[in-house]
């Protein structure tokens, strides 16, 4: 264990939290009001570890094997926790996309994992780092359009209007950032086929 790993297992530990306070805010005493300012300060502290945990492991050193399956994991725990979180009301987000999440990161976790296990490592892409990106912005906005809802300025269809348009455009890019992770490394699943083709012959 190290200081960027500990790090890492703050967005785990949080994934829950956050699950719990949205759903059960009335049972800890706190308002609709104060709900999303309490929301985004735990989204924030998981971003903020997102950057920082990278940040120590590469300043002291701290790169790890452990450190490498643990915080795409967390990642992954982490957001898809928290659309799934969003599934429920007052958000109401169609679970159809919390699945794209699912199978985008089941996909790719997998392929990166049988690789690891024939010797030869899986590039990170550009398009899967801007698709978190993008995946933490639809989830800030969808936060911050609970504000105005809250203080009843903004009707509740009109909250689930524009959250599904939100992570439904994130949604769209978690596709396209799968399809192009599987294109660019095309030659590597073509060995992974070939040697299951080669084994089932032998």
């Amino acid at each position: 264990m190290t200081i960027a790993n500990y790090i890492t297992f703050t967005r785990i530990f949080i994934s829950p939290v956050f699950l719990l306070i949205y759903v059960a805010h009335d049972y800890f005493g706190i308002s609709p009001i104060f709900l999303p300012y309490i929301l985004i300060f735990l989204m924030g502290v998981s971003e903020l570890s997102d950057a920082f945990d990278g940040y120590f492991a590469r300043k002291y050193n701290q790169v790890t094997d452990l450190g490498k399956i643990l915080d795409p994991m967390a990642d992954s725990i982490y957001r898809i926790s928290i659309f799934l979180t969003f599934t429920q009301p007052p958000v109401k987000l169609p679970i159809l996309f919390v699945f794209i999440f699912i199978y985008r990161d089941s996909v790719i976790s997998t392929l990166r994992t049988i690789c690891a296990l024939r010797g030869f490592a899986l590039a990170a892409r550009f398009s899967g780092k801007l698709k978190a990106v993008i995946q933490a912005m639809a989830a800030f906005i969808v936060l911050f359009l609970m504000i105005p809802e809250s203080l009843g300025y903004l009707p509740e269809d009109d909250l689930q209007f524009y959250a599904a348009l939100s992570v439904g455009i994130a949604a769209l890019y978690t596709v396209f950032s799968g399809v192009d992770y599987l294109y660019a490394n095309r030659e590597y699943i073509k060995k992974i086929l070939m040697n299951k083709n080669h084994e089932k012959s032998i």
